[in-house]
């Protein structure tokens, strides 16, 4: 818990790896005994054919919410199952308590379909701020994590984004087609331009990984929901990258973004990104 007078940097400096801890529980007591195991009544559809969620994203997030709370007494927790139920609690990030972002199975679709690519992503805000992130994936033995003004790490070793290599294509995740818009459609296409190479996205929070260890250039997403973006957005943070909306400023976890935004390796790739994003509206 937060004592008294304590910061959120002297909280984490206590607990973070208490956080680390409740995320692997989660994962190794609600997900990875589902994996490739799901029965058909443990896997139900939300707001569409594609939105899926199966008993481990609700069974996880309910174990993290009573932990995380636990921890951090009087925090709020903004989960992603919990908002389906109750969209009023998303108000939370408005809110003056510190808020625990969670995405119990983010990539649920691969998850449904045995694939390794899905993550347990959690995020620990304050006014807006995200001061931590965790992203785990279970089936694949991986966790980063990053510290505001500490940087990234994947299993114990400092991330750096770098820049994209020049003379080479840039490997741009995109939101599935099945998640936007016309609006959306018509931006996304100013990236089908020379040297440029845009592809469907998977899991957002190893997409986001991805970018902050050079494995993948930048992303073009239009969607807001933090629990998809917050731990991601830190994490190549401080691994020296950069997220921009269309409006040419940092995403917002709080909402009211101009979107499609993007996060990238670095600045330039940012900016590079929403021209052509912009040029496509």
């Amino acid at each position: 818990m937060i004592e008294d007078n304590e910061t959120i940097e002297e909280f984490l400096a206590r607990h973070a790896d208490d956080v680390e801890e409740s995320v692997r529980k989660a994962a190794a007591q609600e997900i990875m005994p589902r994996w490739r195991r799901l029965t058909e009544h443990e896997v139900d559809r939300k707001s569409g054919p594609h939105d899926l969620v199966t008993d481990a994203d609700r069974q996880a997030e309910l174990y993290l919410t009573d932990a995380l709370r636990a921890l951090l007494p009087g925090s709020a927790v903004v989960g992603e199952e919990a908002v389906h139920d109750n969209p009023g609690i998303y108000g939370a990030l408005r809110e003056d308590a510190p808020v625990w972002i969670v995405d119990p199975v983010d990539g649920t679709r691969q998850f449904v379909h045995g694939d390794t690519g899905f993550c347990t992503l959690v995020a620990l805000a304050h006014r807006g701020v995200v001061h931590a992130s965790w992203t785990y994936a279970p089936a694949r033995d991986q966790i980063a994590t990053a510290v505001r003004g500490q940087g990234a790490f994947l299993d114990g070793e400092r991330l750096d984004a770098g820049s994209p290599e020049p003379g080479r294509d840039l490997r741009v995740a995109t939101s599935h087609p099945d998640f936007t818009t016309d609006e959306q459609k018509r931006a996304l296409l100013g990236l089908n331009t020379e040297g440029v190479a845009p592809r469907s996205c998977g899991s957002a929070g190893l997409e986001y990984l991805d970018i902050a260890r050079g494995a993948c250039d930048a992303t073009a997403f239009c969607w807001e929901a933090a629990w998809d973006h917050a731990a991601g957005l830190l994490l190549v943070e401080e691994a020296g990258g950069a997220h921009l909306t269309r409006a040419g400023v940092p995403f917002r976890i709080t909402g009211d973004n101009v979107l499609p935004f993007t996060t990238a390796r670095d600045e330039a790739t940012a900016r590079r990104v929403v021209d052509l994003l912009s040029a496509g509206a």
